[in-house]
């Protein structure tokens, strides 16, 4: 299948490659459907979280454990259950990033984490329930790490 994107321009895809997101995502309800697509250079740590329906819509997500490697998000068991696992550590996670200029002012969001199963690609966005995450955590925080996009 064929799919215009906000930043590769046209690309092909697989129905196999469709994160299914039943609830769609916050302040988007109606969009249930995102790629995950890799920007070049990243070693996979810096995504765009790209929509099927909407060409336009597109978010860029990071691998979380890449700028925190003690991140460990916990879910609560009626999330854990509507992705159909037992354990948070079944999933993987993606967070959200708005980038500003310069990069160093952009922000993630470690509270509200999307988690995905890896098998069915079942995707839900959550809000954990710890003080641990914040929804704005400068990337300069973080400091530079060899590998990382930013």
């Amino acid at each position: 299948m064929k799919l215009q994107t906000k930043y590769f321009g046209e690309i092909e895809y697989e129905e196999s490659e469709i994160l299914t997101f039943p609830v769609g995502l916050f302040g988007f309800e109606e969009e249930h459907q995102f790629l995950l697509l890799p920007f070049e250079g990243s070693a996979a740590t810096l995504l765009c979280l790209q929509s099927v329906a909407t060409p336009a819509l597109a978010f860029v997500a990071m691998d979380p454990f890449s700028l925190d490697p003690d991140y460990a998000p916990e879910l609560q068991p009626k999330e854990l259950r509507a992705l159909g696992v037992k354990e948070s550590q079944e999933l993987g996670f993606y967070v959200l990033c708005v980038v500003k200029k310069p990069v160093s002012e952009s922000t993630v969001n470690l509270k509200c984490p999307v988690a995905v199963h890896p098998e069915t690609r079942v995707a839900q966005q959550v809000i954990l329930e710890t003080d641990r995450y914040e929804m704005r955590h400068l990337l300069s925080q973080f400091g530079p790490r060899e590998g990382a996009p930013c």
